[in-house]
């Protein structure tokens, strides 16, 4: 039995609520964002250049260059033992343990302080290299808070983001936005985490929540703060010791703030740029679904479904998250590959937007797993004279389709027996 899924029913769907501005809405934003933004020397947007932050195996080469001659030895010996698994996140996870176990006993010619100076100084390039700026041209980043600014809402939007750089905030200050991140104050902002728990603002601020902590954040006198600036790194865990950190301020806060979200009667939550491969967050994302049948989890993944497995995994077991990868989406539990029906009136420049080559010579793949086309697709929602009100005859009114397909509860779905 052949199973496959229509991208347009799925997509007019999404575009209908992305333009109504009455659902709550969150976006799960992880490292591939940054990544689909490629820029010139001039950190000027340029399709030839190269990725705004460089991917997991670019960043660790480069967070790992530098170093003492003692130290770039013990890193050389970490990563032989790792093996194929040898990357920025296990690097250090592994320095982490022998920082702690160590004591005086030297290993590659580290004791404990050793591998403390050396967790330090990788954190310190890991911070030169996501601390860059937002180019100044319209970007995936602008895309988005187009379309968080352009809509009267009902609830504030909520983005979750594992990354530490400055580029969300770049992008609201640019457009003069309000946003709420957790902190107040001016001189010395703080943490707030009874601010972080409560829906108090209106609904025009957005809420930008750092998960694994940001550049610019310090510890002063046991309290979080924040305005120091890219050169701030002290606060930034790329390895295991997150998780323990999550039982600390502010990282319970924020975790408890994402899985209230979820939580929430008819919430929405779109991922985009997350591998699904963070153990603390999917553990939230799994619990949560599973107490709130209406909340519901839309992941837009880059990569073909066999090289999803951990979402696809997660999203076998709760029907309310769905993954919509490049050849195919798995929808109410059911995976199967994308096949667009008939092309409707007024469909085919929004079908574009969506579903294209995403390279010359190429077929067409499903394209909003790209961070880039994602945004641009948000930012698109607001055309109203590109929405169309039924794609189909025989398929249910777009007042009914919507909930049913966003929730999981209504897949489009097309089985056909093979022959044999």
């Amino acid at each position: 039995m052949e199973t496959f899924h229509n991208p347009d029913r799925f997509m007019s769907d999404l575009r209908q609520v992305l333009s109504q501005g009455r659902k709550r809405i969150g976006i799960l934003v992880g490292a591939g964002a940054p990544l689909a933004i490629r820029v010139n020397e001039r950190n000027e947007v340029d399709p030839d250049g190269k990725s705004l932050i460089p991917g997991v195996e670019a960043l660790t080469q480069q967070a790992t260059s530098g170093l003492t001659e003692t130290q770039a030895g013990a890193v050389d010996a970490i990563r032989k033992s790792l093996g194929a698994n040898a990357n920025i996140e296990s690097i250090l996870s592994r320095i982490r343990l022998l920082e702690q176990a160590l004591g005086e006993t030297l290993v590659q010619g580290l004791d404990s302080v050793g591998y403390q100076n050396l967790g330090k100084a990788i954190c310190k390039n890991i911070g030169k290299i996501v601390g860059v700026s937002l180019p100044k041209q319209r970007n995936a980043y602008s895309d988005l808070i187009a379309w968080i600014t352009g809509t009267v809402r009902s609830n504030s939007v909520e983005i979750f983001t594992t990354n530490y750089d400055f580029l969300f905030e770049e992008a609201f200050e640019r457009v003069r936005s309000p946003y709420f991140d957790g902190f107040s104050g001016g001189s010395k902002p703080f943490f707030d985490p009874v601010s972080v728990a409560g829906d108090d603002l209106p609904a025009r601020w957005a809420k930008l929540w750092k998960m694994h902590g940001s550049l610019g954040w310090a510890l002063e006198d046991g309290a979080i703060v924040r305005g120091h600036g890219r050169e701030a790194t002290e606060l930034v865990y790329p390895d295991h010791l997150k998780y323990d950190l999550t039982q600390k301020q502010p990282y319970s806060a924020l975790f408890e703030r994402l899985k209230s979200f979820l939580l929430t009667p008819d919430s929405l939550l779109l991922g985009i740029g997350f591998s699904f491969r963070d153990a603390h967050i999917c553990a939230v994302l799994d619990e949560s679904l599973a107490m709130n049948a209406n909340s519901a989890v839309l992941a837009f993944q880059y990569q073909t479904l066999d090289k999803e497995e951990p979402v696809v995994k997660l999203a076998s077991d709760r029907p309310n998250l769905s993954v919509y990868a490049a050849d195919g989406a798995v929808i109410g539990g059911v995976p199967g590959k994308w096949r667009p029906g008939e092309l409707p009136k007024n469909w085919g420049n929004i079908r574009e937007s969506f579903w294209a080559p995403r390279w010359p010579k190429e077929p067409a793949s499903f394209l909003l797993g790209d961070f880039a086309a994602f945004a641009r697709f948000c930012a698109l929602a607001q055309a109203n004279d590109l929405i169309t009100k039924s794609l189909q005859r025989d398929e249910p009114s777009q007042a009914e389709s919507v909930t049913e397909s966003i929730s999981g509860n209504g897949s489009d779905v097309e089985e056909k027996q093979n022959e044999r």
